[in-house]
């Protein structure tokens, strides 16, 4: 048996006092440990993202984040091709649905710049050259819509009063007598004998058609097709060169190009391509992406998409494509009653929150198979993430998307100083 210890009274207060004490150094410790983790981009989209994804049942991704205009996050997450196990990566390409917006808007604004576009000219004054269905009644208001109403959405199409001529690829080219699917002329030849939804000018409702006609404005007064003048005049003095108008057809796929899916258990479709009529996934051959070139159909890896934003965003670090002018009146806030009292504003191809003397921009992309986004906040950084799937709920998962790119920007706590734009060859 070991003898007993006793302490005197004063011996067991100072004891307990210093117990106590190293209680507290150690809780300190403790402390200090987690208030001085680094936190990495790299980190910090990691973890949202991988949870985003497998909640959502999303095969792949990628996803870009620029801090002052320096590319410091380019990743790619999951499956550019799942059933055989192909990996996505920052040189993924994918369809960037209505992210080619801001890129018509930069192309029409370049033309401003040059002398060779009027806002305020009448579009189908430019386009007199195409005719309406023979016999067709016309709607006199269609003669004034601007340049400008087509930019900012107020060109008099509200698709949910009547419909997105964009998705009746078969029902216009059976109604106009040509084969199908109808290219973008054809559509617009045949939006020219429909009544427009209101007045132009009066008011907003977001519009894929006016981007259609933007492109084949942009044609008429370059004397060139709408990709080929985007490719030579906007996107290769920005340095990008694997940006191209994407395909329907899974068999025309571009090279790198990831696979396109559906949400499970989403029905087919008829394919908008006559042949056999057979019943396809929405991805490829429910539209005909072709057509829609200047409102959605250009694809883009996240490092090139980075290039671009960083080409227009109006930051110091990096020349800009646009003058300074030009862009502020890219980003300013329309003269519409709908934003008049509003926190924000549909610009001239960008949604706008304005942020003090600064602004977030930013644009969302929507499509069976596809979800991008793209945001330029007034904190000196941008993000973009594009996703080879659509849910089913594509409202709850571009909500959820947001909050949870803001989060991981937000739980950053060490920014890199390096430069990923000089890792990713430009390819000639």
């Amino acid at each position: 048996m070991r003898p007993q210890m006793k302490f005197k009274t004063y011996q067991v207060v100072f004891l307990i006092a210093l117990s106590m004490f190293f209680l507290r150094i150690s809780s300190c410790i403790e402390e200090d440990d987690g208030n001085d983790q680094k936190v990495t981009p790299r980190e910090s989209f990691q973890k949202v993202i991988t949870e985003l994804m497998t909640k959502w049942g999303i095969p792949g991704g990628a996803v870009a984040c620029v801090n002052h205009e320096r590319l410091v996050l380019a990743e790619g997450y999951g499956y550019a091709e799942k059933e055989k196990a192909l990996v996505s990566t920052p040189e993924s390409l994918f369809r960037i649905a209505s992210l080619s917006k801001p890129i018509t808007a930069v192309a029409g604004l370049k033309l401003y710049e040059r002398g060779l576009l009027s806002l305020d000219e009448k579009a189908f004054e430019i386009l007199k050259d195409l005719k309406p269905p023979q016999g067709a009644t016309v709607d006199p208001r269609i003669y004034n819509i601007t340049v400008r109403d087509l930019l900012q959405h107020s060109g008099g199409w509200d698709r949910d009063r009547s419909f997105d001529p964009m998705f009746k690829s078969l029902e216009i080219a059976k109604k106009m007598g040509v084969r199908p699917p109808a290219d973008a002329v054809t559509i617009i030849r045949y939006m020219l004998g429909q009544p427009l939804d209101f007045t132009p000018g009066a008011r907003y409702s977001y519009s894929n058609f006016g981007y259609c006609v933007l492109g084949r404005i942009i044609e008429k007064v370059t004397g060139q097709d709408y990709e080929g003048f985007v490719k030579a005049q906007v996107l290769k003095p920005m340095r990008i060169s694997r940006m191209s108008i994407g395909h329907t057809l899974l068999k025309d796929r571009a090279d790198k190009e990831v696979i396109y899916y559906d949400y499970p258990g989403a029905a087919l479709t008829q394919s908008v391509f006559p042949d056999g009529g057979q019943m396809v996934p929405w991805p490829y051959g429910g539209f005909y992406l072709e057509a829609m070139d200047a409102h959605g159909g250009w694809i883009a890896s996240i490092v090139d998409l980075m290039r671009f934003l960083t080409a227009v965003d109006g930051r110091s670090t990096r020349p800009d494509f646009l003058q300074a002018s030009t862009i502020n009146l890219m980003v300013s806030r329309p003269a519409l009653p709908d934003w008049q009292n509003s926190s924000w504003y549909y610009a001239l191809g960008w949604q706008v929150r304005p942020q003090g003397s600064d602004a977030n921009w930013w644009h969302q992309g929507s499509l069976p198979g596809i979800s991008t986004i793209l945001v330029r906040s007034y904190r000196g950084i941008s993000w973009a993430a594009l996703f080879n799937s659509r849910p089913q709920n594509a409202d709850a998962f571009f909500n959820e998307l947001d909050d949870s790119l803001w989060k991981a920007v937000n739980q950053v706590t060490e920014w890199p100083t390096y430069d990923l734009f000089a890792t990713y060859p430009i390819l000639e």
